[in-house]
Order: C-alpha cells, then structure tokens, then sequence
C-alpha cells in the first residue's frame, strides 16, 4: 500500500502539468483576449460618439498603428508563442522580468529606449547593412539587461493574427526590445502578477484564502456534525414522525439554491429587519474591538452566508448516511450478530455504522478543494472578497496569471485530497487494499 501511495503522489506533478498546460493554452487561444479588448476600447475610443461596425471599421487604420499594437502585445506578454510563454511561467525557461520596446522609424536610424527602473536611456542604432547595436553600451551591464531584435516578418505576422488581415499603413520596421531576463515562474515559487490589480498573485490569494477557508472549515464541521447523527437517527427511527418532519425539512432546504436563499435573507432578516448586516465579512472598525467582542462580530456577519454554504448540502449527506446505514442493518452479518446476543446499539455503532461511513469517506478528501474554492454567487451577494470571487472575476476580465494561480492552488487540492480519500477509505476499511 505504501507503494501505491507513493506512486500517486510522483503523478501529481505530472497530473498538474498537463492541467496547467491544457487551461493555458486554452486562454491564449481562446478569441477575445486582453489585447483584443484594447484594441477594441481603443478603436472605440477612436471612434467617438459613431456607433456601427461600419463606422469602427473606417477609423481603423486612423486609431491603430503597428508600434501601438506591439506595446500592447508586449504588455500582456502575448509576443511570444504558447509553448514558450508557458514554459515561461512554469519557470524552466527565463522570462523578461522588466523590458520596454521600441521601433524604428522609417527614415530613422537610431531610437532611445528608457530602462524600466533607472532614469537612463539606451541608445540602438542601425548601420547601413541592417545590423543593430547598442549606441552606448555603458549602459547595458553585462548579464543584467539585454537586447531582442525583432525581425519585421515576424512583426507582419504579429499584425494579421490580431487586427484580422487589416492593411497596415506602411512598412514593417524593425523593433528593439530591451530586457532583464530571469527565472521567475511556479518552479521558483512565483504565480506572476495579476493584470488587473497589478499586485503578485500570491499576495491576492492570501488576502482572499482565509475568507473561504472560514467559510469552508465551519461548513464541513457543520455538515458532518449535525448530518451523520441525523442520518443515524432517521435510519433508526424509520418512517416516524420524526423521520417524516425531518425529511420534509432537509428537503425544503435542498430545492432553495444558496444564492436565492441569501437574498431572500438580505431581505428580509438584513434590510427590513435588520437582524442581521447585509455585506462584508467584518465591521468596518473590526481592528478596534476587543477579541470578544470580535468574534461575535465575525459570526454576526457570517450568519446568513453560513446558512446558505450549509442549505444545498444537508440532503445529501443527510441521506447518504441514512441509506448506507438502513442497507447495512439489513445485511445477514447483523441479523446474525442480533441473533447471537450482541446488543443492537453495538449491532449498529460497532458493525453497521462502520461500513456505512465508507462511501462518505470518499468524499472526505475531495472536499479539502471545496474549503478554499467558496462559491462566488454567495460571495457576490453578501459583498464578501472571498477565494470563490477571485476566481470568477478572473475568468470573466480573461487576468491570465490569477486564473493560473488559481486553476495550480485548486487542483493540486483536488489532486491531494483524491489521494486522502483513498488513504481514509483504507483506513476505514480493512478490507480494502491498494497495489
């Protein structure tokens, strides 16, 4: 069995990559990326108060040109190809850490770069033959900053992919590309920078994990607390008063989605009411009250979005514990135990309850994913900056690093707690032997 653990825990770093790789590829190829959206907002811009596609199309060759298209590329590192930004950001190869491009003129034989970070320019010029070089290279240390050339192929091709086969107003020019390159990827413990907050990934996600795990860790403390005895009970009491007001009340709960549930109480409980308050996670002086009275403060914003974590996953364990455990009490092992003298709380608590909790520790592991994910409707409508809005809000503005930072914390979870499952369904039942 060690063995068999072991050789899952060498296939998650394979596993992840293939998933890394599928969903990177996925976002570069997808249409209506980030440089496609300035484009658009710049076009528009362009544009004024026309409406029409035909009207953007005639301020087309006026709003955009190639410089202004390359700058934008090179903001959301969309200059180079998939395989080797990939490659970038996993951290095997290095990366322009800090660069700044410029083109050459038509008539121009030299251009001043600025170096990002220092109050310095670098001047590249061109000599007749075409060769580039640096003007004055004092400026360029040796191993820190480096120069790219981009050839004007390779610039056309760049042009067609993004503006749709649009003519360009005149000839491609050389561009110059001054850069620091170093390793900063996963490998190196790096998730990158978000492109709309502009702040690391990590720093975001730190922010936001402790809202979700909250949330997360009192959900299944809740869950597991309140819906195994509650299922050991109905199956006990079987079709009685209380196994029929039971059902019809965990029911009612599991066919009102959280979300229409936490209006319904913004409504009502929060703004007509005022029971309770109707966003955010704290008060907004939350730093300055004393520590008792603080986590009456948390738990007084965490009522109603709790409730509604809580209302959709009742039903289900609820009746997964019953049903595992009225199939085991009707097995033969425990008529036969019954039948021999063993007391029939022992029966159930020793021998049924046992093997009924099997299936539930399948899903023991799967949910340590489920304590950081959050769910962004809920969040959303309580006003809660959770790991679950992170993530949504990632994927609708297309923030490349964030959703990679993500998609790598959440499926290496889900990788990890597939391989807990396993571990508490051996523990739980002997039986059972992984090779």
């Amino acid at each position: 069995m060690k063995v068999y653990f072991l050789r899952r825990l060498l296939l998650v770093p394979l596993t992840l990559l293939g998933i890394t790789l599928l969903v990177f590829m996925i976002i570069r190829l997808a249409p209506g990326g980030p440089v496609q959206r300035d484009l658009q907002q710049m076009m528009g811009a362009a544009a004024g108060e026309q409406a029409g596609a035909a009207a953007l199309r005639e301020t087309e060759g006026a709003a955009l040109t190639p410089p202004q298209l390359f700058e934008i590329e090179e903001k959301h590192r969309r200059d180079k190809g998939v395989v080797r930004s990939y490659l970038e950001w996993l951290g095997v190869l290095p990366k322009d850490i800090l660069r700044h491009g410029e083109s050459f003129g038509e008539e121009k034989d030299a251009v001043e770069i600025r170096i990002p970070g220092r109050n310095e320019t670098a001047r590249v010029v061109r000599d007749k033959e075409g060769e580039i070089e640096p003007g004055n290279p004092e400026v360029l240390v040796p191993g820190d900053w480096k120069l790219r050339v981009v050839e004007p192929s390779e610039l056309e091709r760049r042009w067609r992919k993004h503006t749709r086969g649009m003519e360009a107003p005149g000839e491609f020019q050389p561009r110059v590309i001054l850069y620091r390159p170093g390793f900063e990827g996963l490998l190196q413990g790096s998730l990158g920078r978000s492109d709309k907050y502009g702040d690391p990934v990590w720093r975001l996600v730190r922010q936001r994990i402790p809202i979700s795990l909250f949330f997360g860790l009192s959900s299944m403390v809740l869950i597991y607390g309140i819906c195994l005895p509650l299922g050991v009970v109905k199956a006990i009491k079987h079709r009685t008063w209380l196994d029929n007001v039971s059902s019809v009340v965990v029911f009612a709960g599991y066919a009102v989605p959280g979300y229409v549930l936490g209006s319904f109480l913004i409504v009502f409980l929060g703004a007509r009411l005022g029971w309770f308050p109707i966003q955010g996670f704290v008060s907004e002086n939350f730093a300055e009250l004393p520590p008792g009275e603080k986590v009456l403060d948390l738990l007084h914003h965490a009522a109603m979005p709790l409730a509604c974590y809580l209302v959709g996953s009742f039903a289900f364990m609820t009746f997964m514990m019953k049903n595992n455990l009225m199939d085991n009490l009707a097995a033969d092992y425990v008529r036969t135990a019954t039948a021999k003298g063993v007391p029939y709380r022992s029966a159930v608590f020793r021998h049924a309850f046992r093997n009924s909790i099997i299936p539930i520790a399948t899903t023991l592991g799967q949910n340590i994913m489920l304590l950081v994910s959050g769910s962004f409707l809920i969040e959303k409508i309580f006003d809660i900056n959770g790991f679950g809005l992170l993530q949504f809000n990632a994927v609708l503005e297309k923030d490349e690093q964030v959703v990679l930072g993500v998609l790598t914390i959440s499926a290496t979870l889900m990788l990890l707690g597939n391989i807990l499952s396993d571990l508490c369904v051996a523990l739980v039942d002997p039986r059972i032997r992984f090779r």
